[in-house]
C-alpha cells in the first residue's frame, strides 16, 4: 500500500529544500565557466544537501533522504521557472563579471597614467 501521508511529507520537506538549493545555486553558478555542467552541479548539490538536511532537521533515514534530494532537484525546475525573469542566467553573471573586471582594469590603469 502506498504511504500517501509519508509521501506528502516528504515532497514538503523537498519543496523546502528546493528553495534554498535554488538560492544556492544562483549564488554559486557563476564559478563555472561553461553552463553545460550546471544541470549535473544542481544534481550533486540537491542530492548533499538533502541527505544533510534531512539529517539534521529530520527523522527521516538515509536512503529516504536520497528522495527527499531526488524530489528537490525535480521541483527546482519548476521553482527556477515561476522566478524566471527574477534570476540572472549563467551567461549573464559570466558577462557582468568580465564587464566588471575590465572596468577595474581600466580604472587601474588611469589611476597608473594619472
Amino acid at each position: 500500500m502506498l504511504k500517501l501521508e509519508y509521501l506528502q511529507q516528504l515532497l514538503v520537506i523537498a519543496i523546502a529544500l528546493s528553495v534554498i538549493t535554488c538560492a544556492f545555486i544562483q549564488k554559486t553558478k557563476s564559478c563555472f565557466k561553461c553552463s553545460k555542467y550546471l544541470c549535473f552541479y544542481s544534481f550533486i548539490v540537491n542530492m548533499l544537501f538533502g541527505i544533510v538536511f534531512c539529517i539534521s532537521f529530520t527523522e527521516i533515514n538515509f536512503p529516504t533522504s536520497l528522495w527527499v534530494g531526488f524530489f528537490s532537484y525535480v521541483g527546482a525546475d519548476t521553482i527556477y521557472k515561476s522566478l524566471e525573469g527574477k534570476l540572472s542566467s549563467h551567461s549573464d553573471i559570466v558577462n557582468k563579471k568580465t564587464v566588471t573586471i575590465s572596468t577595474d582594469n581600466l580604472i587601474n590603469k588611469e589611476e597608473e597614467e594619472s
